[in-house]
């Protein structure tokens, strides 16, 4: 008996040795399966379930390119859950350690940002919205209060006020059009307010928790492979951005006053009163209320007009007005339209386009130092992406946005007063308003774009800064 109970223990050091020396990758597949057991993860694929799978079945009966982004938030969620897992056997990273890390999740981002860029898609707001939204995952890189972004919470909260912006305008646009539309905006909400931010306050508030004995991750070296030229490393998943940074054109000295003077005089505009020269911000004493022109930073951010392609003016498909890369084109027209028509106005320069008739949606992208003039929207006039633009509504637009511009004079008539204006990082911005008395001079307004958030009763409160000339 004695002899069989040894050979027995003999037997079970040997394997536990066996083990021990040659066995680690099944110890790590046994600790990746306890990980994914965890409760905090099978939360997440319960996050997946309910409320990712919502957005992707909306989808589904869109198709196109709503179908193919919504793949790609469904892929990032996924690199999400792996990350998740891993931060359990994970030692935490350094700086480097922590962009390689988190490098499955930036691709995805950079993805779903890369789909937005080029010429302007039909379902741009779609594509706009998943792709800002998508930086919210980015909380998993939160280290601590001297990391250099918000609490995990705070962070999934910013971020899709960001993408927000982008989903109400999917609403408005669809929202007697097409209700799958709505439908995907809706879920898509839901996924991040209240399904992500629940997530997280319950079982991240205060960021991922790391391994103290995990393995440890570093960037790859430089000479694993001298033979392959080197790459710079892409920018962690809380730095990822939709928006461009590029320098836009300096301000001009004189506004574009004299050509809605011009274009005033002519029938189509019968009965507006003109922008006479004691009228212009320039030349008035009292600028209370004037935007300061000095907000560089927000110019950084403006791209200038294209010039690389040719010009364009025509109708597309019965159903499209385009009208691209005019440079220095005082007397463009629209004459016949039709209130099933959009109207999409890009890469343009020192150019001015009327648009006599009422039409759908009307979108200025990318110019500079242009003017429209148009007279009734069904759905939305919208400008992104611009500098230094002057807009002329003469009837009636039930929603106006102004998105990523700076210097934009937007004249409204009785008719428009009610419009609802949206600003989302513009600057210089200016609104000109009918009197009562059609004898007096229009009254200037100046949107703010800079707030004061203070502390207030356990939260904070909000309100724009007046701006005042000297």
């Amino acid at each position: 008996m004695a002899e069989n109970l040894i050979q027995r223990l003999e037997a079970a050091v040997a394997r536990l040795e066996s083990f021990s020396r040659g066995s680690q990758p099944q110890a790590a597949a046994l600790d990746a399966a306890s990980a994914s057991s965890e409760p905090s993860i099978v939360a997440f694929d319960d996050l997946i379930s309910e409320y990712v799978d919502k957005v992707s079945a909306a989808s589904e009966q869109i198709g196109g390119q709503v179908k193919d982004i919504t793949n790609v938030l469904r892929a990032a969620f996924s690199a999400q859950k792996e990350l998740l897992v891993k931060i359990k056997q994970t030692q935490k990273p350094d700086a480097r350690g922590m962009v390689e890390f988190l490098r499955p999740l930036n691709e995805k981002i950079t993805e779903a940002t890369s789909m937005t860029e080029g010429r302007r898609s039909d379902f741009f707001n779609h594509l706009r919205s998943v792709a800002e939204s998508l930086s919210a995952l980015a909380w998993i890189a939160y280290t601590g209060k001297d990391c250099g972004m918000s609490m995990p919470i705070a962070h999934v909260e910013q971020c899709w006020q960001s993408a927000e912006f982008y989903s109400n305008k999917v609403l408005v646009e669809y929202r007697t059009k097409d209700p799958n539309h709505v439908e995907w905006a809706k879920a898509l909400k839901e996924l991040y307010v209240p399904g992500l931010r629940d997530y997280v306050k319950s079982h991240y508030p205060l960021g991922p928790v790391w391994s103290a004995t995990g393995a440890t991750v570093s960037a790859p070296s430089k000479s694993s492979n001298p033979g392959a030229p080197s790459a710079p490393n892409p920018p962690p998943a809380s730095l990822a951005s939709s928006s461009s940074s590029s320098s836009s054109s300096s301000r001009p000295k004189q506004g574009m006053s004299a050509v809605f003077q011009e274009i005033s005089s002519k029938p189509v505009t019968a009965g507006l009163k003109k922008v006479t020269d004691d009228m212009k911000s320039k030349n008035r004493k009292d600028k209370a209320g004037i935007v300061s022109s000095g907000q560089k930073e927000a110019r950084k951010s403006v791209p200038s007009a294209s010039q690389g392609g040719p010009p364009k003016f025509e109708l597309v498909m019965g159903r499209k007005w385009v009208v691209e890369y005019q440079i220095g084109v005082k007397d463009l027209s629209i004459d016949d339209c039709d209130p099933r028509q959009t109207v999409y106005i890009f890469g343009c320069k020192d150019s001015v386009l009327q648009i006599k008739g009422k039409v759908n949606n009307i979108t200025v992208d990318k110019c500079t130092k242009m003017g429209v003039v148009f007279t009734d929207v069904v759905a939305a006039f919208e400008i992104v992406n611009c500098s230094n633009v002057e807009v002329q509504c003469q009837g009636a637009a039930p929603t106006i946005s102004i998105d990523n511009t700076a210097g934009c004079q937007l004249y409204l008539s009785k008719d428009s007063l009610e419009s609802s204006i949206t600003t989302s990082k513009a600057s210089e911005v200016n609104v000109m308003v009918p009197a009562e008395d059609p004898d007096a001079d229009l009254a200037e307004h100046a949107m703010p774009y800079q707030y004061i958030h203070t502390y207030e009763n356990g939260q904070f409160v909000t309100t724009p800064v007046s701006h005042s000339g000297g």
